[in-house]
């Protein structure tokens, strides 16, 4: 049963870098909640109730967190990270089997692959959510990250699963251009 301690939305509003203004603000924004992490301390061979947390999660999260964009969403990722008495395994099974279909139905689609990071830490650990275009895993001007954290998360049995969003890529991307 998913039990959800709390949760945070971020919404990071990117205007200038280095002195230059971007041509329109780029928005990224995270959705990230604290759950129970039922299998903390012990080994498990099924890990469905981990798999079925990170769908119902994508569920209640994804659609509100499109909405904080100024535009359609282009990129996409998630993460997680696993509280000490967890292992790594417990975060993948959050974001991987069935967090994609309700990330996808989101933003409209996605043939890509939805970039992820998971680790394991202690509370206030901060993450790097890769973030790509989400139908092409080679659009070099989408490649970036958004980096996370919750001061008092995760406690030793819990996990931070991660849903991230953006309306562009990176501000003033030049490195998906041909050299001359």
């Amino acid at each position: 049963m998913l039990h959800i301690r709390k949760s945070l939305t971020l919404q990071e509003r990117l205007v200038s870098d280095m002195g230059h203004s971007a041509d329109r603000p780029v928005v990224r924004a995270a959705a990230m909640a604290v759950i129970s992490n039922p299998f903390a301390g012990r080994y498990v061979d099924d890990l469905t109730e981990l798999f079925e947390a990170g769908r119902a999660l994508g569920e209640q999260f994804m659609a509100d967190l499109a909405r904080l964009l100024s535009q359609d969403p282009v990129s996409y990722g998630k993460g997680a990270i696993v509280g000490l008495n967890g292992e790594f395994e417990h975060g993948g099974a959050c974001i991987h089997p069935m967090l994609g279909k309700p990330m996808r139905s989101a933003v409209g689609g996605g043939k890509a692959v939805i970039p992820s990071n998971v680790k394991v830490a202690g509370c206030g650990a901060s993450l790097d959510v890769p973030l790509s275009h989400k139908d092409d895993s080679c659009s070099f001007d989408h490649f970036d990250t958004m980096t996370v954290s919750i001061a008092d998360a995760p406690k030793p049995d819990e996990i931070i699963v991660i849903m991230a969003l953006a309306d562009g890529g990176r501000l003033h991307s030049r490195c998906g251009q041909t050299p001359r």
